[in-house]
């Protein structure tokens, strides 16, 4: 239904999205889908990470190595990004998995 709104307003103000979009599944706009996703990925793991309301929420699991004690980890509680991370990767969403489904997680 949302990516059908998406579609027909695409459709309307760009034609050349016709036939780059065109649907073959019968209304399920995987392509879609895909890019509106590789759009705005980063977007919505920060409207679910960063909001006050989510404080020290545990909806994600610890992933923060505790380097003092062995083999232990805490709960990441800066935005669900572990204090103190320098790696190049420590900006990123919370999780490389999010293109798999939660029943496979």
């Amino acid at each position: 239904k949302y990516f059908n709104n998406i579609y027909e307003n695409l459709v309307r103000e760009k034609s050349q999205a016709k036939d780059h979009y065109q649907d073959k599944n019968g209304g399920n706009f995987f392509k879609l889908q895909e890019d509106w996703w590789t759009a705005n990925r980063e977007t919505v793991w920060k409207a679910m990470t960063c909001s006050d309301k989510l404080t020290g929420a545990s909806y994600f699991h610890a992933t923060c190595s505790d380097s003092h004690r062995s083999e232990t980890f805490s709960q990441a509680k800066d935005k669900c990004r572990c204090d103190g991370a320098k790696s190049a990767n420590a900006d990123q969403v919370p999780t490389y998995f999010d293109y798999v489904p939660q029943y496979l997680r």
